[in-house]
């Protein structure tokens, strides 16, 4: 009976240790996964701060769209990144008569800016989303509305 309490208490204190740990076992046991949460317990957990999450699976990034864009009829969009993460410095001219620089933020996989005091969304499309003929064919465009688009050459 003593054996058993020994071995009880020296199993409670390495799990105890382990949970306390830095650094994360490569392998969880099912008595030690059973008395810390279950045998449902995650068996891994990345850092904190290292951009994994609870399972150790990598979150995925964003999508970068710097770089100039093309439009129709000499329209174009130049996306730069800001000064914060996130953020982007836009210049575009989004009809013959229209010219302007403007502050977008990423959400998601888009960009929302304001313009002329309307809220806009950068979505990414290909190019016959766009509505636009000279666009159809492309795999690689942002759309802010129908008749709106702009594509990578």
């Amino acid at each position: 009976m003593k054996r058993i309490l020994i071995l009880s208490a020296l199993v409670a204190t390495s799990v105890g240790l382990t949970a306390c740990s830095r650094e994360t076992p490569e392998v969880v046991n099912n008595t030690a996964a059973a008395s810390v949460g279950g045998p449902s317990a995650p068996a891994t957990a990345g850092p904190a701060g290292d951009g994994s999450t609870f399972t150790g699976l990598p979150k995925a990034k964003a999508p970068d769209y710097v770089g100039r864009w093309i439009g129709v009829e000499g329209m174009y969009l130049t996306i730069k990144h800001a000064a914060t993460p996130g953020r982007y410095r836009m210049e575009m001219q989004w009809d013959l008569d229209h010219k302007g620089e403007f502050r977008g933020e990423q959400v998601g996989d888009t960009i929302v800016f304001e313009r002329n005091g309307v809220r806009e969304t950068l979505r990414p499309t290909i190019g016959d989303a766009t509505g636009l003929k000279y666009l159809a064919g492309k795999t690689e465009c942002l759309t802010v509305k129908s008749g709106e688009g702009y594509c990578k050459t």
